[in-house]
């Protein structure tokens, strides 16, 4: 398949890219950056612009059979600032993106969404597919609308599609200076001998998610054309911050500072994904444990360390 991954030059983006690569795949990428921490891959077809650029996004769509599209211009914490910015950039340019696909015959698009905030605050526990949807910042209300514009063109032009929601991912080339991101800034802390700031008594349950588990579960869903169109990713299983900043202490061999402040009134204290859909019909499981996942990041952020 002729794929094209806008974002392709990110974290996640970077990983999917291998992934694709190794089923055999020719792949373009459409990002306005190059890769951080690594230098362009001889087959990989790049090509350079905005997401809002229309002309150069139209350009990247020649000749192509499938999209994912993990392309986001805000981030959680930082999308109420300007809701309207959130809207036209990710909203507006992703329609734009849909009807160039129906009127290109592209065969699927496949999106990243978000695990985390389309739900809100869970009723029930671990979060299904069919749990409600009640966003608290605008970043998950457009992730959801685009989920549902998704729906949309598929109902109305049969451009087929997949939603991931995805947990807490984390992973080597995800960069710990970024404002996202528990495993990397506190792994960094580590490598520095600096304090570790915890919101709260360290009780908050997250799910996190292996960024090669990730790219595995982009893949399966390249190749499913069941029924279901929304799947969650995550590793099914919730770790305190708490039990985090002990597996680090593990991996590491270094006792670390922590210093707790004031809980956050905006953070949900537990968000696990139930993952059986995504068992049964993506015939995907996540592979990568807390602990061996972490150990990978340590050994990838010290090597890169030393080369810089």
């Amino acid at each position: 398949m002729n794929c094209l991954v806008l974002g392709g030059n990110g974290f996640i983006g970077s990983h999917l890219v291998d992934q694709l690569l190794a089923n055999g795949h020719k792949v373009r990428v459409f990002d306005k950056n190059e890769e951080y921490y690594r230098k362009p891959i001889s087959s990989v077809d790049y090509q350079y612009g905005d997401f809002g650029n229309r002309g150069l996004l139209m350009e990247a769509l020649t000749d192509i059979d499938i999209v994912f599209h993990l392309i986001s211009t805000t981030l959680p914490k930082t999308s109420n600032d300007d809701p309207a910015f959130d809207v036209q950039s990710n909203v507006i340019e992703t329609l734009f993106l849909l009807e160039q696909c129906v009127a290109r015959k592209v065969k699927k698009i496949i999106f990243i969404s978000s695990g985390g905030t389309v739900y809100g605050k869970p009723l029930v526990l671990p979060i299904s597919e069919n749990s409600p949807t009640d966003p608290e910042c605008s970043y998950g209300i457009t992730k959801l609308a685009i989920e549902k514009y998704l729906h949309l063109y598929w109902f109305l032009y049969g451009l087929d599609y997949c939603v991931l929601r995805l947990a807490n991912a984390y992973g080597e080339r995800q960069r710990p200076t970024a404002t996202q991101g528990v495993i990397p800034v506190f792994l960094e802390r580590a490598l520095q001998n600096d304090e570790i700031v915890v919101w709260g008594d360290g009780s908050v349950v997250r799910d996190y998610i292996y960024v090669t588990d990730i790219a595995r579960a982009l893949v399966e869903a390249l190749n499913y054309s069941g029924e279901m169109k929304i799947f969650n990713i995550g590793s099914g299983r919730g770790h305190t911050l708490n039990e985090v900043i002990h597996v680090i202490e593990g991996v590491t061999g270094r006792s670390l500072q922590v210093k707790y402040t004031d809980s956050r009134p905006f953070d949900v204290p537990i968000s696990v994904l139930d993952i059986s859909r995504a068992k049964n019909y993506l015939n995907w499981i996540p592979m990568t444990l807390l602990f061996e996942g972490v150990e990978s990041m340590y050994a990838w952020m010290l090597k890169e360390s030393k080369g810089h």
